[in-house]
C-alpha cells in the first residue's frame, strides 16, 4: 500500500486508539507531555528527525532546523526534534513560515517554542512541552539530523510514522504502521459500537468489560 493510502486511513484514527493498538502489540510509541502549543489541528505525517543540544563554544553555527527545512522534497514530513533544554526556544515563527513554504504538516519539539502566535497566524501546527520568549541562538545547536532519536521517552527513527492531537503525541515504527492501522480500525469499530450500546441503554459494566477489549484480537477486519 502506499504511503498516501496509509497516511489517509492513519489520519482517519485519533491518538488515543493508536496509542490502543501498541498497547495490543506491546510496542512503545505513545509519549506524555507533547501537546499542541495553539488551538491547530492534528498532525499525521512521516517523521523527519533532528537532534539538537547544548552550545557549548562561542563558534558561529548556522540556525539550527534550518538545513532539516531547506532539504524537505515532499509533502508527507513532520518535523520531530528532540534535545530542546527547559525554557529555551528550538522554534519559531521564520522557521514556521519556512516549512509551510516547504509543505511541512507540523513540527513535534521535545521542548519549547517561542513567536508561537505567529506559528498560529499561518495555521502552522505545533505541539510540544511549552512556550517560551528566550531565544535559542547561542544557547542550542543542531548536531545531528536523520537519525534515530529519544523524544519523551520514545525512540523515533526517520520516517517513522507520526500523529498528534488534543490528547498528545504517538509515534510508530515504520516497520509496524500497517498492523498498527488495522488494529487501531478494529479497535476503532468496536469502540464506535460500545459508545452506541451504552446510549442504548447496555450496562457500561457489561459493555467495558475487558472481554470486550480482548475480543478484538479475534475480530475479523
Amino acid at each position: 500500500m502506499s504511503v498516501l493510502n496509509l497516511l489517509d486511513r492513519f489520519a482517519a484514527l485519533d491518538t488515543n486508539t493508536v496509542s490502543d493498538a501498541l498497547d495490543f502489540l506491546g510496542l512503545p510509541g505513545a509519549t506524555v507531555g507533547l501537546r499542541p502549543l495553539w488551538n491547530c489541528p492534528k498532525i499525521v505525517g512521516r517523521a523527519s528527525t533532528v537532534l539538537l543540544a547544548t552550545k557549548s563554544d562561542t563558534a558561529s553555527t548556522a540556525h539550527l532546523i534550518t538545513p532539516v527545512v531547506e532539504q524537505i522534497d515532499s509533502d508527507d514530513r513532520v518535523l520531530v526534534i528532540a534535545g530542546g533544554i527547559e525554557g529555551i526556544s528550538c522554534w519559531g515563527d521564520i522557521l514556521a513560515n519556512a516549512a509551510v513554504i516547504k509543505q511541512v504538516r507540523g513540527t513535534v519539539i521535545d521542548g519549547f517554542s517561542r513567536d508561537i502566535d505567529g506559528s498560529a497566524s499561518i495555521g502552522y501546527p505545533v505541539y510540544g512541552r511549552g512556550v517560551t520568549m528566550i531565544s535559542a541562538r547561542n544557547r542550542v545547536v543542531q548536531i545531528d539530523a536523520a537519525i534515530t532519536i529519544s523524544v519523551a521517552g520514545v525512540d523515533v527513527s526517520e520516517n517513522d510514522y507520526v500523529i498528534a492531537d488534543n490528547c498528545g503525541t504517538v509515534f510508530v515504527p515504520s516497520a509496524y504502521i500497517e498492523k498498527v492501522i488495522d488494529l487501531g480500525e478494529r479497535i476503532a469499530r468496536r469502540q464506535d459500537g460500545m459508545v452506541e450500546a451504552v446510549r442504548s441503554g447496555r450496562s457500561v459494566a457489561e459493555v467495558m468489560h475487558d472481554t470486550q477489549f480482548e475480543a478484538i484480537h479475534v475480530e475479523r477486519a
